[in-house]
């Protein structure tokens, strides 16, 4: 019996070993072949994308963006007025009727004086992956210029380009945000799992209808 625990223990270890590893060299390979697509926003204003894809993050209870929302918004905003392209879609959790991230969003970017028309909502955008699936499938974004923090540009260019986008980013972390640690965890586990989400490349929770990116933003 005894001898069966010590085989039984030493095959746990191997297996958090080898999984650990496993995870490991998922990170760097997921960071490695993405980050020469990281690129700044000036080069971005080359590019004539589609679309620039600004990801959704925590809203108030006021109904104003968190920091980093407000940090992406921006740098989008920035990008539009380079010409980087000439629509925004924002992609966020609007799950239910109380929390609704696109609208804020949206209404944030009018603020400054972007055209209504020229901005789209996914409200589909539940997390990475399905704000990445229905840019190319529903809002037919084929080059996209993608706005979130640089941790987690890997994560959503690697997608992008596993499900036929010629994908960049731009970064939008000009402070430090407290919490980053939880964050930079919980993004290691999840360039694990959307590795094998982009191999698998299973469908958006939601679908619907197309959406032209190219189209006007005021119909939808």
């Amino acid at each position: 019996m005894k001898i069966f625990f010590k085989k039984l223990m030493l095959f746990l270890m191997i297996l958090v070993i080898s999984v650990g590893l496993v995870s490991v060299l998922i990170n760097i390979h997921v960071i490695s072949s993405t980050k020469n697509c990281i690129i700044s926003p000036e080069t971005a204003s080359v590019l004539n994308a589609d679309a620039i894809l600004v990801l959704g993050a925590a809203v108030r209870p006021d109904k104003t963006p968190s920091p980093m929302l407000q940090d992406r918004l921006n740098q989008g905003i920035d990008l539009y007025n380079l010409k980087a392209s000439n629509r925004v879609l924002v992609s966020g959790d609007n799950s239910t009727i109380h929390y609704d991230e696109v609208t804020v969003m949206k209404n944030y970017i009018l603020a400054s004086g972007i055209p209504s028309e020229d901005v789209f909502k996914d409200h589909a955008g539940f997390n990475t992956y399905n704000s990445m699936f229905r840019a190319k499938e529903i809002f037919r974004v084929n080059r996209v210029i993608i706005v979130t923090q640089e941790y987690h540009l890997y994560r959503a260019i690697y997608i992008a380009k596993h499900l036929g986008m010629d994908a960049y980013g731009v970064a939008s972390n000009p402070r430090i945000y407290s919490g980053q640690s939880a964050r930079d965890f919980r993004e290691f586990l999840a360039r694990v799992k959307d590795f094998f989400l982009s191999i698998v490349k299973p469908d958006s929770v939601f679908l619907g209808d197309e959406i032209p990116i190219s189209g006007n933003g005021n119909l939808y």
